[in-house]
């Protein structure tokens, strides 16, 4: 080796070599933007040494691998900062839509609505028997109901767009998952030939981190290099080459439960086992926050119905009727209606607590009207220590602090994510000034591998012309 031939050996596996750093250099700035890429670093050593009577001697330089720099630990704690981001995210904005049902900021809110059904039992009882009043107050009554029934509808409407995102993600899941086994395949069959699956675990850190945003997960990886990835309470999902298949189906309230497909086809419910990801933020959205939601607005319903009725059906009509319930229909917000009844004619409307039995004598006194106007300040709500508005007051103030609380949560979250991702950047991203001087040094060094070729080439020269 220490022959000319040698030299230019040395100086040819430097220009690869070299050649090879520019390559990695050039690939690195080529992907600067591209999400979840890892920078790569060509690794040399000094070629196997040659020994000579003057003793070992260099033979020159040799290209190892080219390594991804990448922290195994950061990608595990980015995976599981984002499982959490992904829970409040999703309960987030489906708390805002919650909030927005109950807005009354636009003047024609339920309590808005409450107010001008008591305003209007106080002006019956100015005029008890006015026509004009009554039928007010049966339109007061109508928007009501109606506007209890909607706020019901549109809760329950969240549900099923909830449900709808519960479908749309375990499809999502089941496409990754497969996604995964691709690139395991991909990985396994690279790296068994001895060459670095860089890219396709780029690709795959790449897939777990979305199915991290939309399910919790656990992942390991085998000495294939192929890794097997878990949900709920230990259900693979996916293992080595072969994935398995999450669903949903409905229970028995309507509702989607997620269920895990076994090897024989049975459905495994994992609904209950699912503790992060969008589909825990949800499936508390869904389960807790809205249901609460209605059954607040059945309550408010239900009381309201039971404490006007029981003092309308002891008051008189001014046709001397009596015993007529006000409200009809399901004691819940979507089920409670005005009285056909008194819909049809106004004068079943009790407003008087007592009737004479004289001939061509009408009931128009407004005792009755008084009592039920009075329910408005009347403590009759969460045993007997709220009115009808505090308490609704309330219902609002629990949904306002639960999107305040998820807004905290989830901002909390996406800042976490945020600083472990820009941690991971500063490990394992591409920084162009850095690969600008790398340019530079290989650059540098080809020139010079390819100077060293041409000056052997001269030595050469200048001993064939001895001859």
């Amino acid at each position: 080796m220490t022959t000319i031939p040698g030299l230019l050996s040395i100086g040819s596996n430097a220009l690869m070599v070299q050649q090879k750093g520019i390559y990695v250099t050039g690939n690195n700035i080529a992907n600067v933007n591209t999400p979840g890429y890892s920078r790569q670093r060509l690794n040399m050593s000094t070629d196997v040494p040659v020994n000579t009577g003057s003793g070992p001697l260099g033979s020159g330089v040799t290209a190892n691998e080219i390594e991804r720099v990448y922290d195994r630990f950061l990608g595990v704690q980015i995976n599981n900062e984002t499982q959490s981001l992904g829970q409040w995210e999703a309960r987030k904005d489906s708390l805002e839509r919650v909030e927005m049902i109950f807005n009354e900021s636009g003047g024609y809110g339920l309590n808005h609505v409450m107010s001008e059904f008591w305003n209007a039992w106080q002006d019956l009882t100015n005029n008890p028997s006015g026509s004009v009043e009554r039928t007010v107050l049966l339109a007061k009554s109508e928007m009501l109901t109606a506007t209890l029934s909607k706020n019901y509808e549109d809760l329950q409407n969240i549900q099923q767009d909830i449900d709808a995102n519960l479908e749309g993600a375990v499809h999502e899941i089941n496409r990754l998952s497969e996604n995964t086994v691709d690139l395991n395949q991909k990985i396994i069959q690279m790296e068994s030939g001895g060459h670095a699956a860089n890219d396709y675990r780029d690709q795959r850190d790449l897939v777990l981190k979305k199915l991290s945003k939309l399910i919790d997960i656990d992942s390991y990886e085998d000495n294939t290099g192929a890794v097997t990835v878990s949900v709920g309470s230990g259900q693979v999902l996916v293992e080595g080459t072969r994935s398995y298949k999450l669903s949903t189906q409905v229970d028995a309230t309507g509702h989607q439960d997620i269920t895990w497909m076994d090897s024989s086809g049975n459905a495994v419910i994992i609904t209950n086992d699912i503790s992060k990801g969008k589909l825990k933020g949800w499936l508390d959205a869904r389960d807790i926050d809205v249901d609460n939601s209605l059954n607040k607005l059945d309550t408010l319903a239900q009381d309201l119905m039971t404490e006007v009725n029981t003092l309308h059906a002891a008051g008189y009509g001014l046709d001397g009727s009596t015993g007529n319930d006000f409200f009809t229909g399901a004691a819940t917000a979507a089920g409670i209606q005005v009285n056909p009844l008194i819909s049809n004619d106004i004068n079943l409307i009790a407003a008087a607590d007592s009737f004479n039995l004289v001939p061509g004598d009408k009931p128009g006194d407004n005792g009755n009207a008084i009592a039920i106007a009075n329910l408005q300040k009347a403590k009759t709500m969460s045993a007997n220590t709220a009115t009808f508005g505090a308490y609704y007051g309330s219902m609002v103030s629990d949904v306002g602090l639960a999107v305040q609380q998820a807004t905290s949560y989830y901002d909390h979250q996406s800042q976490m994510v945020l600083q472990v991702e820009n941690h991971r950047e500063s490990v394992s991203g591409v920084s162009i000034d850095e690969e600008t001087v790398n340019l530079i040094k290989f650059q540098n060094a080809y020139q010079a591998a390819a100077k060293l070729i041409n000056t052997a080439d001269e030595m050469m020269e200048t001993v064939l012309n001895m001859i």
